[in-house]
């Protein structure tokens, strides 16, 4: 995609995250987990609050992959992460702000404390400042090339990565085993449904009346309009009041940026592309050689533009390590990255 626009695009990046090492950020979520009925496991699994050095890379990766970001904001729930110290008196300290959970849920204190992604990303279009256009994306997902505007909004449209599906409930081997499972539930105990992420989407659709397709979204970086999500909650204030009032991840949620796609596919506003690419790292499910493999496939090939790294705090210390050591080769430390800034400074034109 190449450029045509004339004035640079104001686009921001937002980035949610949460540092569930604390101690005080644990006891609050063991206090009101022991509070709350019906949860899934899979939604208080600790890799979902673990944190062992993403955020950084996460960083460096936007400062140096896309310079043309205006601001990042940094969704946090009251906490600061200790490398921001790094930035005091750089050209980035004031591109970094810290927005705490109380300044984008006012309104909806009772929704608050929440420890639920989807909760969260319901209410990120109401950050004071936000450009129109922004860019979403969590603190494991990393840029490993660069990337220019046009990739996430091209001429005034914004770019979805993904695929139509069908949605399950039209397959016949889903209703068989909808059928055979309904069936059984009536002599078992009340089931908790797995809060997945296909489903999440499915119900994003409907709620726009999709009721056979749906539109997929890729693992990447969601590009966004302020606007979209605020004219719609403003017409449907019931939905977003019924999605942020679960604490803990929940399989009747729907997901807002997958909303916000199927909004932008019903005003014509949008580009399908395929060229850039996600590896996505399931680190719980694949082995450090089939790792290592994917990791060198991703070096050779110039379209794999996004990294996400899932799981990172639950795997062997030997995993860890060689991934660190490749996006330091890939990203760079902030260190590394501000000394580097430094001495380009120092050299005259």
């Amino acid at each position: 995609m190449g450029s045509n626009h004339l004035q640079p695009e104001i686009i921001d990046a937002v980035i949610t995250w949460v540092n569930g090492n604390e101690s005080i950020y644990r006891q609050k979520l063991l206090h009101y987990l022991t509070q709350t009925t019906f949860v899934h496991e899979e939604a208080i699994s600790p890799t979902r609050f673990g944190e062992v050095g993403e955020l950084e890379f996460c960083l460096v990766s936007l400062f140096r992959f896309a310079p043309w970001l205006r601001h990042i904001y940094l969704v946090t729930d009251n906490q600061t992460p200790a490398l921001l110290s790094k930035l005091a008196g750089t050209d980035y300290e004031h591109r970094i702000h810290l927005i705490d959970h109380k300044i984008i849920f006012s309104g909806f204190s009772d929704a608050l404390p929440t420890f639920n992604s989807r909760t969260i990303e319901s209410l990120l279009w109401r950050i004071p400042g936000l450009a129109e256009k922004f860019l979403y994306l969590n603190d494991d997902f990393f840029l490993i090339r660069p990337v220019s505007p046009e990739n996430f909004f091209y001429h005034n449209k914004v770019v979805l990565r993904g695929e139509w599906k069908k949605q399950q409930s039209h397959s016949v081997y889903y209703r068989i085993r909808a059928a055979l499972k309904a069936f059984k539930q009536k002599y078992r105990p009340k089931k908790v449904h797995v809060p997945r992420h296909s489903l999440a989407q499915i119900k994003a659709a409907q709620l726009l009346g999709h009721t056979e397709n749906y539109f997929y979204l890729y693992h990447s970086p969601h590009s966004l309009r302020l606007s979209t999500l605020a004219n719609y909650f403003s017409n449907h204030a019931e939905q977003l009041t019924f999605n942020i009032n679960f604490r803990f991840r929940h399989a009747e949620q729907f997901l807002t940026t997958a909303l916000a796609s199927h909004l932008e596919i019903a005003n014509n506003n949008v580009v399908f592309e395929d060229k850039l690419r996600c590896l996505q790292l399931k680190l719980s499910a694949q082995s450090l050689r089939h790792v290592k493999r994917q990791l060198a496939d991703a070096d050779r090939d110039k379209n794999v533009a996004f990294v996400c790294i899932q799981s990172l705090d639950s795997v062997p210390l030997l995993t860890q390590n060689t991934l660190f050591s490749w996006l330091n080769k890939r990203v760079g430390s902030l260190d590394s990255f501000l000394a580097n800034q430094l001495v380009e400074a120092c050299i005259p034109d």
